[in-house]
């Protein structure tokens, strides 16, 4: 499986694109599922509910956002995949961010979480063709493609990941 095809994905997604070096999907979402899960294991109580500036996320609102974008974008995908015209919307990660209490949550339920929507995503993209993975859909008024989503899953959380390493819990 090549990396994936940049003209057809929307440019504000390419940060995320290049979160991603490895151009199997299937082995970078699989990976990633295991490093990320181990990770989030090793993050202290204290630091869960912690945010680094005043209005930036807490940590566990930031897991938070990236299972619930990760279950937007497998959607897209599976909507593509199967040749639905239908335009799908957008959706603003900041209002969904304030309808969300994840500080009220037990951080081994959202680890768990995640692990589960991952490897309902992992399951989902090994279930499409090579004629489906190049399917194209519209999604936020921009036309994407179904393999090219996969490989922005895997870069938003890498994205992520690298915030709270770099900004939440520096060495």
């Amino acid at each position: 499986m090549p990396k994936p095809d940049y003209s057809r994905i929307p440019e504000w997604y390419h940060g995320y694109l290049k979160q991603v070096t490895e151009t199997n999907l299937h082995k970078v979402l699989s990976d990633q599922q295991k490093t990320i899960a181990s990770f989030l294991k090793r993050i202290p109580d204290k630091k869960q509910n912690y945010r680094y500036a005043k209005g930036k996320w807490t940590i566990k609102e930031l897991l938070q956002h990236i299972i619930d974008s990760e279950r937007v974008f497998a959607y897209r995908a599976l909507s593509f995949s199967r040749n639905d015209t239908s335009h799908l919307p957008g959706f603003d990660e900041n209002t969904w961010a304030e309808n969300t209490n994840p500080a009220k949550r037990e951080w081994k339920e959202m680890i768990d979480e995640f692990v589960a929507v991952r490897i309902s995503t992992i399951l989902l993209f090994k279930s499409f063709s090579k004629k489906q993975l190049q399917l194209n859909g519209i999604a936020n008024n921009n036309s994407i493609y179904v393999e090219g989503i996969g490989f922005i899953i895997a870069g938003h959380a890498a994205h992520h990941i690298a915030i709270i390493k770099e900004r939440y819990l520096p060495a």
